[in-house]
Order: structure tokens, then sequence, then C-alpha cells
């Protein structure tokens, strides 16, 4: 009895020990000395507080090399997003390799989950990069011989991955090299030094609303002028100077267009210089040159997906092929000019297992015939390269084997072989040979390679391409 009696009392005794210790705990005030400090009482210096919006475009740089020993015999250019002319075509004198062993692999560099794919000028690639640790943006040089990384410019912008961050392929010219990154931030920097020229923030410079899966429209550059197409809440294109930034012109936005992921192109209807966007709302043509330079001139709401990432394709004087995925399909613009006035209609339109169409990547015109993958709800040809003659999109010239599909994956024509890169990481050749295709060869370049959706490069004997997470050069030839 007196046993339970001493075990009841420090029971309770402890309950009362644990108590005491918690209600001390809360009361006490270890020192009665604190205030409140008012901003700027740490001495901090001015300007360094910055609100969690805030992004200060190509704050840092990093220098890794000088690049003298850069080969001065590579003069080969890739200076935008589907090459000379938005064309994707390249005409070399180089021979290219297409009928020996599997291309040497130069160099390889690991990256950000990402698409974005390089341009290429004198021996330098550049490609826009996103380094998740640091939440930051970075535009890389690399020798294009070497794969040695010459210098990064780069700014801090939180994202969260939705299919990958980076997107574009820079613009790169005689003194600047343009990139646009994911939420719609515009740098300019020296192509060699790195040194930064100016930026632009198109969300608060023209209240662009960026696309769900970021900005996949690529900087245009006719001449000296950068074309943007911000859609935003008042302008819809605008012009400004490559070196300095300097707005040049602006085409308001009354068509009250949104941003798509497709990129303008410049392209001659009716004997006008023209730039052709495809944005959310409609596909339009705005004047690229002499004193109405900005102005719209044509417009067409009668073909609008609500997904774009194909940019319009030129397959005659008069006439626009434009495509998008999602079950959009194809359709073809006739632009007509009569005196001072301009039309724009859509003379066919058809789902994409009714005709030629594609998801992602922008089809190619060569030799009178267009060239695309189909995408995943394109029936029978799902996935297959396709080559339509522009003058029936309904029934194919020629479609590749049923086992070689190659889902979202880029491609190029080099001479008169397409290069396509599997999306897995798989490199196939063709040769084209007038209205039919031959297959060369096929390569495995990644060996796991996953989400191969970014454009194709090409110069100097050397083609670069990409996954979601390495960025690799062959030597072809």
């Amino acid at each position: 009895m007196n046993g339970k009696r001493t075990v009841t009392a420090i029971t309770v005794l402890t309950l009362i020990i644990y108590i005491a210790i918690i209600v001390g705990w809360h009361l006490y005030v270890p020192r009665g000395n604190l205030s409140v400090q008012a901003p700027g009482a740490d001495n901090r210096p001015e300007g360094q507080t910055r609100t969690a919006g805030d992004v200060v475009i190509g704050e840092f740089f990093m220098r890794y090399g000088d690049g003298q020993d850069l080969n001065p015999g590579l003069s080969g250019k890739w200076t935008n997003f589907r090459g000379e002319g938005s064309r994707n075509i390249i005409v070399t004198p180089e021979k290219i390799n297409v009928s020996g062993g599997d291309y040497p692999v130069l160099w390889s560099v690991e990256t950000g989950e990402g698409h974005a794919a390089p341009a290429i000028y004198n021996g330098r690639v550049y490609f826009l990069d996103y380094n998740e640790q640091l939440s930051s943006d970075a535009l890389r040089c690399f020798s294009l011989e070497t794969g040695e990384e010459l210098w990064r410019r780069w700014y801090r912008v939180p994202i969260k991955r939705n299919h990958g961050f980076s997107r574009t392929v820079p613009a790169v010219g005689d003194g600047y090299v343009i990139t646009i990154g994911p939420e719609g931030h515009v740098m300019c920097c020296d192509p060699v030094t790195g040194d930064m020229k100016w930026a632009l923030d198109m969300q608060k410079e023209f209240r662009t609303e960026v696309p769900f899966w970021y900005t996949g429209q690529c900087p245009h550059v006719d001449g000296e002028v950068l074309v943007l197409a911000p859609a935003g809440g008042e302008t819809l294109l605008a012009g400004l100077d490559c070196r300095t930034g300097g707005m040049l012109w602006t085409t308001p936005n009354t068509l009250k267009y949104k941003m798509s992921h497709s990129s303008v192109i410049s392209m001659v209807l009716g004997g006008k210089k023209t730039y052709v966007y495809a944005g959310i709302g409609g596909v339009c043509g705005i004047s690229a040159d002499g004193n109405d330079r900005g102005g719209l001139l044509w417009e067409t709401g009668k073909w609008q997906p609500s997904v774009v990432a194909p940019s319009p394709l030129q397959v005659s004087s008069n006439r626009i092929f434009v495509v998008a995925g999602y079950g959009a399909g194809g359709a073809l613009l006739q632009v007509d000019r009569s005196g001072g006035k301009w039309t724009a209609a859509v003379t066919e339109q058809y789902r994409p297992n009714e005709g030629l169409s594609s998801e992602q990547q922008t089809p190619i015109l060569y030799g009178n015939l267009i060239f695309s993958i189909m995408p995943k709800d394109g029936g029978a040809h799902r996935g297959k390269l396709v080559c339509y003659d522009p003058s029936d999109l309904h029934a194919p010239v020629w479609t590749s084997a049923a086992d070689e599909r190659f889902g979202l994956g880029p491609y190029i024509i080099i001479n008169s072989n397409i290069f396509i890169f599997k999306d897995d990481g798989e490199l196939y050749v063709y040769e084209i040979r007038n209205r039919n295709l031959n297959l060369l060869k096929r390569q495995r370049i990644m060996e796991d390679g996953a989400d191969a959706w970014g454009p194709i490069a090409y110069a100097d004997g050397m083609l670069i391409v990409r996954d979601a997470h390495r960025v690799k050069c062959l030597k072809i030839v």
C-alpha cells in the first residue's frame, strides 16, 4: 500500500515539475531591452533592398577564358532561330559525311532542364540556360571548336519548372547577342566580351502576359532592328535598335492579341516586306519597311488556336501555311493586295488527322515540298516525318517507315540531306531525292535522351543538338 502511494506521489510531482517548466518557458523573457529598429538602421548601402518581383537583368558576370585561342578560320554563322532567312536550310560547299561511320562528338555540356537552342557566330556558340540552384537565367558563351566556356552573363529570376525552363534561340550579329528569357526578359550583350549593353522587361514595359509554358518567342532581327511581339496591353509588335535598345516604332495592339510561343517571321507578300506573327487571337501582317513601318496591314481571326508554337511558313508569294498542336491542325491563308487595301482569308482549314500538321517544330519548305513531323494526334502518320506538295495538304507525297517516328524532335536540311533528331536523342539522316527520301544513317547521340526538342544549329561542319539536360557538338564533315 505504501509502495502504491509512493508511485502516485512521484507521478504527481513529475507532472507538476513539467507544467512549471512549460509555463516558465513561455513567461521568461531572456532580455528586456529589445527595441524595434527602423528601416535602414542596419546601415545597408542605399539601393540594395529589393522586392521579390525585382529582376536586375544581366547583373552578374563570370569570365572563364579570353577567347584569344579561337580558330580564326571558323567564320560560319547560325545567327538566329531557323538560321539565315528563317528557312532552316543550309547550302554549303563543305562535304557532309552521310555515308561513313558515326559522327564524333567533339564536346558535351551539361545544362539546366530546358530546350533553348544555340546560335553560332565566328567560332563562338551562345545559348540561354537556367540554373535552378541560383534561380537564374544565364547567357553562356562557348568555343565552337573545343566546347570551352568563355563567359557567362546571368541574373536572378525565380521560376518553377514547367516542362523545363529556357526555350528560345539567341540572335547574334556584329556587336550584339540578344536573348529572351522564360519570363520575357530581353538582354543584349557584346558577343565577344560579354559586356552588358541594354535590357528590357516585356512584362513591365508592355504589360505582356507570358504564356503558361514561358516565353517561346525567339528574338527576330531585321537588319539592325530587333522585332519583338510583346502582345501587351497597348503594343502588339515593337522595333528596337539592336545596339542601344532604343524604341524605333510600335504597333498598337488594337487586335487584343496575347503572346504565343510562335516567333515573328519576315516575308515578302504582294511585293511588300512584312512581319508575320501568329498570336493568341489570330494571324497578322505588319509593315516591315517604308513610311508605314510598324503599321498593321492585315489580320485574320478565323484561325486562332489556344496554343501556337510553330511559326508561320510562307509557301508562295501570297500564301502562308500555319499549324498548331492540341487538335488545331493546319490552315492555309491567302493574303491579297489591291491598291492600298489588304485582305487575308483562310482558304483551307482541317484537323491534324486530315492533313499536314505539326505540334511544335516549324515545317520546312524545300524543293516545292513541305517537310514536317506529324503530331501525336495525326492519325496513322503520328510522329512520322512526312512531305506534302503545297497544292495538296491532305495526301502525303512520302512518309517515313512505321518504325521511324520522331515525336517532337527538330530537323534541318543541309544541302540535299535532312537531319532529324528524334526526341529521345537519336539522329537520323535522309537523302532527299526529288519526291522521295532515302534513309542513309542513324546514330544514338544521347544514351538516355529525353525531351530533345530544341532546334538544331549548324556552322563550320559542326552540328549542335540538345536534349533537356545536355548540349552536344558533332563533327559531320
